[in-house]
């Protein structure tokens, strides 16, 4: 994966960071793009410190049609191609009924979560991979592929997500491969209140998620390895999805972060 060169949005921190540090380590250039330039002015000082691939960021909005424009003009310019696009990025503003969400929270949830991925992949597949072929990697959720309590918004727009990652799978063929990775509960700065829970569910596997465990199946996804694979949305999830857990529930304290 050498010469090659990754946008990653939602690239500071968590999942989006463990996959830039595995890309960087195999020699790909990495893009590295959240709202708030400190952390990715302190991620990419460490990401340089790896080896000798490149990496640059940009400080940007993944719902906001101008940044992302920018944000894929500026890989270009600086890397002269964007080999792999990982939409990473997420928010959850809203927790509770469905049914009550207000619109300023449903729309910042669609923007960001749904429409911001297909913004990524028509702004990547116009100025590169059109021509040029590619690999889009989208990370969902496993709450997106059943009912999840208390968190619908959020889960409706990574079931959206699975769907847009099937349909641009078709559409984008043989160029260029869109795959998903669907994540159970990981151990991330965001997500701390659900793993750091006294009531937190482990899954078989015996413990929560790491970032690395979601990047170990993306550099595959990404990779040559995975040339006859798209349309996929593989759950990385410690066994979490095929369990009840009503039925099923098993403690154990995560390591702190």
């Amino acid at each position: 994966m050498s010469e090659k060169a990754a946008l990653i949005t939602g690239g500071s921190k968590g999942i989006g960071a463990a996959i830039a540090e595995k890309l960087v380590l195999q020699g790909t250039a990495v893009m590295l793009v959240a709202r708030k330039e400190q952390p990715l002015r302190e991620r990419v000082a460490e990401l340089r410190k790896l080896g000798t691939a490149a990496v640059e960021y940009r400080a940007g909005n993944a719902g906001n049609p101008d940044d992302i424009a920018a944000s894929v003009a500026d890989t270009l310019s600086k890397f002269s191609s964007l080999d792999y696009l990982i939409n990473n990025a997420a928010t959850s503003p809203y927790h509770g009924p469905l049914i009550e969400v207000d619109l300023p929270r449903l729309d910042k949830t669609l923007n960001v979560n749904l429409r911001g991925p297909l913004l990524w992949c028509q702004e990547a597949w116009r100025a590169w991979m059109s021509r040029n072929g590619g690999s889009i990697l989208n990370i969902s959720s496993i709450g997106g592929q059943a009912y999840t309590s208390d968190n619908g918004p959020y889960t409706m727009t990574k079931a959206g997500l699975d769907y847009l990652t099937r349909y641009l799978a078709v559409e984008l063929a043989p160029g260029v491969r869109v795959n998903a990775i669907a994540p159970g509960l990981v151990q991330t700065e965001k997500a701390e209140a659900l793993w750091n829970s006294p009531n937190v569910r482990i899954p078989p596997m015996g413990r929560v998620g790491q970032p690395e465990d979601v990047a170990a199946a993306a550099m595959y996804l990404l990779s040559d390895d995975a040339g006859w694979v798209t349309g996929q949305v593989l759950d990385i999830d410690g066994g979490a999805r095929i369990t009840d857990f009503e039925r099923y529930r098993r403690r154990a304290k995560p390591a702190t972060l």
